[in-house]
């Protein structure tokens, strides 16, 4: 594809969006699950280093980051639990 034709539909993209407007509910609904999974995601890694000394390890993925981020410490406590109870 041509590069002036891409840039030519991103910039009409942006005039349609700034003259009609974004519909601004569901991309800050969208905004804030990203960040919780990213929240997510750091207590995971909190959580490994912490549990290095117990051998307790929980993969930081998607899945895992999605529970642990928007269940919070019950999401994170569930997944400890899982690992320690059901998979080791």
């Amino acid at each position: 594809m041509d590069p002036i034709l891409v840039f030519s539909v991103l910039g009409g993209l942006v005039l349609v969006l700034l003259l009609v407007g974004a519909p601004m509910k569901p991309i800050r609904w969208i905004g804030q699950v990203f960040i919780r999974i990213i929240v997510g995601a750091l207590l995971l890694f909190l959580v490994n280093v912490f549990g290095a000394s117990f051998d307790l390890h929980i993969p930081i993925n998607f899945i895992t980051s999605s529970i642990s981020g928007i269940l919070g410490l019950p999401g994170l406590a569930a997944l400890v639990i899982i690992k320690m109870m059901i998979v080791s």
